[in-house]
């Protein structure tokens, strides 16, 4: 770079001190750190209000160098400079782009009147929203049983397999675990008393009407919502989603239904599975522990569990399924173009499907407090 192109700048002491800058004050010609910091230092030893400028020997300017003289100048344009027509413009935007006046976002607390409010708000367009997505997928459900030809099967079995088969190891170790961890532990107690044959119907009422379905379901809302909810965020993020209604191709039909439509196919069949271990694991505990075979565990599991309590345990399981797939993709269609947005939306799928699990397994008690007894 010829010294005519360098950025020079000249410094005259007086009353008032007179500045003169001359070269190109432009990206290349400052991609140097010591030529900027140089600068920078030389500008800011001036008064910037008592001093006169004159930029307009400047062969070149751009924001960058701009920039240099802004903030110098405490963000504001001194009251004696002298400027080049050519180079008014830059200045123009970097003086708007200051202004722009950013509202100022104060937090308040939940327990205030305005945090309340705020909350209220929010639930209430995610209640909105969650009953228009139930709406939506009973008219999907409609269309598709009125012509199943035209139905998304290759994502409804894509997404079984994903939800369902792949989910198989994981339930039947948590669950193998917890039969032995409730086993033993009921097993200590009914020792006490001489209660020993009665183990057989503490698991199996506890794991097939409660444990079994309720902790499928927490699972899969950790594993399969959240992947659900992040898929969702993705397409948003990558714009698929606007070229999907940009083509002609409905979301609830295409995304929803199919996950719905998986879920409250696989849960059932989870929960059967994830019964089915967790027995096990509390007959090989009552074995250790109690010293009860297992031909006599599973001769008297059928009498300790009548049959209603398994027709329970497959409502919870297609109920449960639903409600994860709903409100996982409720979330997913919720999430911004932005990274932030995706993690947030995410881990409050989870909460939120798990919560609404709950909920459900609690309502489910309460309606059939005296079936299957």
């Amino acid at each position: 770079m010829s010294n005519e192109q360098a950025p020079t700048l000249t410094i005259s002491k007086g009353t008032p001190p007179a500045v003169a800058a001359a070269g190109r004050w432009q990206v290349h010609a400052l991609a140097d750190p010591a030529i900027i910091r140089g600068l920078a230092a030389a500008l800011r030893s001036v008064p910037a209000s008592a001093a006169t400028w004159d930029l307009s020997q400047l062969s070149g300017l751009d924001h960058i160098g701009a920039q240099l003289f802004w903030n110098a100048w405490g963000r504001s344009r001194p009251p004696h400079l002298t400027l080049a027509p050519e180079h008014e413009e830059v200045f123009n935007r970097i003086e708007q782009a200051g202004t722009l006046a950013l509202p100022v976002q104060t937090r308040q607390p939940w327990y205030s009147l305005a945090g309340l409010t705020r909350r209220t708000q929010e639930f209430a367009g995610h209640l909105v929203g969650f009953v228009g997505l139930i709406g939506q997928l009973t008219l999907d459900l409609g269309s598709f049983l009125l012509r199943p030809q035209r139905g998304p099967w290759k994502e409804i079995s894509a997404n079984i397999f994903h939800i369902g088969y792949q989910a198989l190891a994981i339930t039947a170790l948590v669950g193998f675990l917890i039969g032995v961890v409730l086993s033993y532990l009921s097993a200590q107690q009914l020792h006490t008393f001489g209660g020993d044959i009665y183990l057989v119907n503490i698991l199996g009422m506890s794991i097939v009407r409660e444990l079994g379905p309720l902790l499928a379901a927490i699972l899969v809302a950790g594993r399969s919502g959240s992947a659900i909810t992040a898929q969702l965020g993705v397409m948003r993020v990558t714009e698929e989603l606007d070229a999907m209604l940009v083509m002609g191709m409905p979301h609830g039909f295409r995304l929803i239904l199919p996950r719905v439509l998986a879920l409250a196919i696989s849960m059932p069949l989870l929960v059967v599975w994830t019964d089915a271990v967790a027995l096990l694991g509390g007959m090989a505990a009552a074995k250790v522990e109690l010293g009860l075979s297992s031909t006599y565990f599973l001769q008297e599991l059928p009498g300790a569990v009548p049959l209603p309590n398994y027709w329970i345990g497959l409502g919870k399981g297609v109920v449960f399924g639903c409600l994860i797939a709903l409100v996982a993709c409720h979330f997913g269609l919720r999430i911004k173009p932005n990274t932030e947005s995706l993690g947030q939306g995410t881990t409050l799928s989870v909460v939120t499907a798990i919560t609404v699990v709950i909920l459900a397994d609690a309502v489910f008690a309460i309606v059939f407090k005296g079936v299957g007894f």
